[in-house]
């Protein structure tokens, strides 16, 4: 099998794991949902997140270099490797951090909490959850992944699926991207950066209050309506928006 299907089916993989533990996370653990709802992890539709798709990429092709390394002691070479693998896996959360808040003025997650954070988009104490991440990936799933492979390699009708994953997936960007450039519109008109999580909390308690799902569903969808949606809430003051001319003072 070629890398390119290799690397695919691995981020396929990745994406629907990374968003099946985000949704188990925010569920039981996180302190920013005191009420324990289920909440969609990322700015897409479906079920998947592009960023640990994107790491489950990473931390196979850097298990596959564990051969390559000049540490002779295995002890010290295993934490060395996921060193590595915390590392590679902050340097992504930090490029997918700084295009959003560059390019589109949302910022998808905030750490601004966290001590030693940097712009609110890491921290030390998620890279140590990559780091433990990357162990319980080396030790528990990269051999399944192999296998896996191995299977893919003798089934290519579920490349089928695959393909399918990939158009929905396609579609899905397509149509967050148009979302995520209406709320870009407003972010620009007003000179802030829109805190996409607390906006979408926002949104969802004004929807619970209105009672009115279909209405919801159609601001979502149109241009007009969620702009003057976006504008009413700045008006009463909301705590979603962080002013761009305060944060360079």
């Amino acid at each position: 099998m070629n890398d390119f299907l290799i690397l695919a089916f691995i981020f396929f993989v990745g994406s629907l794991a990374g968003w099946c533990l985000e949704v188990v996370f925010r569920k039981f653990f996180s302190g920013a949902n005191p009420d324990h709802r289920w909440i969609n992890p990322g700015f897409l539709v479906g079920p998947y997140l592009p960023l640990y798709g994107f790491g489950l990429c990473t931390l196979y092709l850097l298990a596959g270099l564990e051969n390559f390394s000049i540490i002779s002691d295995p002890f010290w070479n295993k934490l060395a490797l996921f060193a590595a693998m915390a590392v590679a896996m902050t340097v992504i959360e930090y490029i997918a951090g700084v295009i959003f808040i560059l390019g589109m003025h949302i910022k998808l997650w905030d750490y601004s909490d966290q001590w030693g954070n940097i712009k609110g988009i890491i921290c030390p104490k998620f890279s140590f959850f990559w780091a433990v991440l990357g162990a319980i990936y080396y030790f528990l799933i990269h051999p399944y992944i192999l296998d896996a492979l191995q299977w893919l390699s003798a089934n290519l009708a579920f490349s089928f699926v695959v393909g399918f994953f990939y158009g929905i997936f396609l579609i899905d960007v397509c149509y967050s991207m148009e979302v995520m450039a209406k709320i870009r519109r407003f972010a620009q008109e007003n000179e802030v950066i829109v805190k996409y999580e607390q906006l979408r909390e926002r949104l969802r308690r004004d929807r619970e209050e209105r009672v009115q799902r279909a209405r919801f569903f159609i601001t979502l969808h149109t241009e007009g309506p969620l702009l003057e949606h976006l504008r009413r809430l700045k008006e009463e003051g909301d705590s979603f928006m962080i002013h761009r001319r305060s944060r360079k003072k």
